[in-house]
Formats: C-alpha cells, sequence, structure tokens
C-alpha cells in the first residue's frame, strides 16, 4: 500500500491585482454613461407652496414639470419680470402647452401615455389667474392629470 503525503510549507497562490485598474475605469465610464444629469436648467424662481396632505408621486418617469414663476436675476434683462412660464428648458408662453404635452406623449411608451402627470410648480408669490389659464390650456390639450407640488410642512403652528 502507498502512502500519502502532504506537501508541506506550500501556501496558495495570491491573487492578481493587474487587472483591477481595468475593471474600476469600467465601472467609472458606465456610471459616466448611464447617469442623467438635469434635464432643465431652471430659468424661474420657484419657491413652492408648504401643504400638510401630501402624496407622493408613484413613477417619478411620468411626470412632465411646468414651472410658473418670476424669471431669476439672469434673465430678467431679456424676459422681465412678470411671471412667466417655463416648459422644459425653454420660457414659453401659455399657448405653447398643447405643443409641450404632445412632444412629452410622443417621447414615453404608447402604454403609459394616459398615465402622464402634468406637475404644476408655482411661486407661491404668483397670482392664482396665471395658475387658472395654465389648467385651462392643460385641460384643451388632454392633459387630466394635474399635480400641484409643495414641500411638508412642520407640524409646529405658524403665526
Amino acid at each position: 500500500m502507498s502512502k500519502f503525503k502532504k506537501k508541506r510549507g506550500a501556501a496558495t497562490p495570491e491573487i492578481s491585482t493587474a487587472s483591477l485598474p481595468d475593471i474600476i475605469f469600467m465601472l467609472l465610464f458606465f456610471f459616466m454613461v448611464v447617469t442623467v444629469m438635469r434635464e432643465s436648467e431652471l430659468k424661474i424662481k420657484v419657491s413652492v407652496p408648504q401643504a400638510t396632505e401630501l402624496e407622493k408621486l408613484e413613477r417619478k418617469s411620468l411626470v412632465s414639470y411646468l414651472y410658473v414663476g418670476k424669471p431669476t436675476a439672469k434673465y430678467q434683462a431679456v424676459y422681465g419680470s412678470a411671471p412667466r412660464l417655463q416648459l422644459g428648458n425653454q420660457l414659453s408662453i401659455i399657448d405653447d402647452i398643447p405643443t409641450f404635452m404632445e412632444a412629452e406623449r410622443d417621447d414615453r411608451e404608447e402604454e403609459d401615455r394616459g398615465l402622464i402627470t402634468a406637475s404644476l410648480r408655482v411661486d407661491r408669490n404668483i397670482t392664482m389667474g396665471l395658475v387658472s389659464d395654465v389648467k385651462t390650456e392643460l385641460r384643451k390639450s388632454g392633459q387630466l392629470r394635474i399635480n400641484y407640488s409643495s414641500t411638508a410642512r412642520s407640524s409646529k403652528l405658524e403665526n
């Protein structure tokens, strides 16, 4: 009968780290490509009102934002200081809403088109007349899901 001998002093080989920089750069490039930057630059100063009864939106990918407020100091020389409407990345007029909403519908999958929500981010100092005009134009364009953006009110009573 033969005798099995154990090898003494034999250690496991070390793991090669030569490909580690390649893996790190691949991950870096992956995240650079996949990351979505802010879609639009705010040209309007919006300070949304506070509310107590808030609901979180389920699918933010199905939300189209409409901003209503006064232009920031950077854009007041060009657009004036009167309240304006921002659709996407440009200041617009109320008559541009149907075109904007149609473009938003075309960007979505067909089964998601009826689920798009128009979220109004309105400055708290804007009169309701402009907001009412925006809502009327949204209804005319077939957009019936409308949401008002706001921040949570603190539980303390404010004077």
